[in-house]
């Protein structure tokens, strides 16, 4: 292999040690593949790129980006594509993953017929883009085990032109997956602790899924980033909030465990004085992160004891001068921005998944039904900014709901096949 000079230049190198020194400040495994991605394509001046994980035995979609059809900064449904493929030779990413062995291809669309695997260029008809040189490699565990593959799709030079990726690329991308590697599997493993407490949760009250606590997770993190965009935020302070909102969203409910079955499972309406017991859910989830050691907990703290406010006020627990006090009296409700804006996302959030969602007591309701009244309540229920934003990618709130279907939706659309 004929190295190129610049290689190892020390500005690349330090560059690709930066990049791994902020990788290792990311908790949520969404925010490490993001990251990933951006990293491993600024290193190699990649257009586009996906990163497919290992679960149960397949290759499962996890992350994309394409500069060509959407900006990475941005929402975009395409990320919450589900679909699988299987780890054989027949396909790239299949081969790279039962291989262990990066692959290089200057051209997709003139392989060689006699390569066990070949290009599928479905997407690109379904999208109108052209892959061209594709760059494909495993990512490795600690111990050397394949569970992932990333691949970067068409490096360009400085005016844009595609061509195959360098030698220096091919090296330099590899030093930085390599620690990549092992912050996805950091990241796996914050996610399963956090859906751990919602499991807890969900043995008292059936509808807190981990299906239920993606959603709202997702949603949230979505509406966010558009939010967020829409003022102007700086990118590097959007990334490293989504970080935290995700996971800190998908804790908003975990206070249930310290209310009664005889409530949370009752089939019907509660009584006026079952629903105050209930209000206090978000006191109890508050008080579990009331030591807080982390931004993370205290955005967990936050949401947790502030989804239920309204916009207008009248929502609960109000304002609570103790709240590791259980004598504490509810106060009068927060308004407008004294609710943490996490918290005002996560309420729409979580209203919009009930709605469209099957409970024992009722089926989904229409999603225009859904979409009036969360238009009629803004203002009062909810932070127009936050329903806007909302509004401006409906198309990524329904790919999200699309992906993460309670288990009892999947076994329908089985029985149908």
């Amino acid at each position: 292999m004929i190295i190129d000079s610049n290689a190892f230049s020390k500005d690349r190198i330090l560059s690709v040690l930066k990049a791994t020194e902020e990788l290792n400040t990311l908790k949520d495994v969404d925010a490490i593949l993001d990251q990933i991605l951006f990293e491993s394509r600024k290193i190699a001046n990649a257009d586009a790129g996906s990163i497919f994980l290992i679960k149960d035995n397949q290759l499962t979609f996890s992350y994309v980006h394409n500069d060509t059809l959407f900006s990475a900064d941005k929402t975009n449904a395409d990320l919450y594509m589900d679909f699988t493929i299987p780890i054989d030779t027949s396909s790239i990413v299949g081969y790279v993953a039962s291989s262990g062995q990066a692959l290089h291809i200057e051209h997709a669309y003139q392989i060689d017929p006699t390569k066990p695997y070949q290009f599928n260029p479905a997407y690109d008809k379904k999208s109108g883009y052209h892959t061209q040189s594709i760059y494909t490699l495993p990512l490795k565990d600690f111990d050397g085990l394949v569970v992932g593959v990333m691949q970067l799709i068409n490096a360009r030079t400085e005016q844009g032109a595609v061509i195959p990726f360098s030698n220096a690329d091919q090296m330099l991308v590899p030093l930085f997956a390599g620690n990549a590697s092992i912050a996805i599997e950091r990241g796996k493993m914050n996610r399963e602790l956090i859906l751990r407490m919602v499991k807890m949760a969900e043995l008292k009250d059936p509808t807190e899924t981990g299906s239920h606590v993606q959603r709202v997770a997702g949603y949230t993190v979505e509406i966010y980033t558009r939010l967020a965009h829409n003022r102007g935020i700086d990118i590097k302070k959007i990334r490293k909030n989504k970080d935290l909102i995700r996971l800190a969203s998908m804790l908003h409910d975990v206070g249930k465990v310290g209310i009664t079955d005889l409530i949370l499972k009752k089939p019907g309406k509660l009584t006026d004085e079952e629903y105050d017991i209930m209000k206090w859910h978000t006191v109890y989830g508050a008080q579990l992160f009331l030591h807080t050691t982390s931004r993370l907990d205290q955005m967990a703290r936050d949401i947790a004891l502030n989804h239920h406010e309204r916009w207008g006020g009248g929502g609960y627990p109000g304002k609570i001068e103790e709240i590791q006090s259980r004598t504490v009296q509810i106060g009068a409700s927060k308004s407008g921005e004294e609710i943490p804006l996490e918290a005002r996302i996560t309420a729409l959030a979580d209203v919009y998944d009930a709605l469209s969602s099957k409970r024992s007591y009722k089926d989904p309701w229409p999603e225009e039904k859904i979409l009036k009244i969360i238009e009629q309540d803004t203002g009062t229920h909810f932070d127009p900014e936050v329903s806007k934003a909302f509004f401006e990618i409906h198309d990524v709130i329904l790919a999200i709901r699309q992906k993460y279907k309670n288990t009892e939706e999947l076994d329908q659309e089985e029985r149908i096949k």
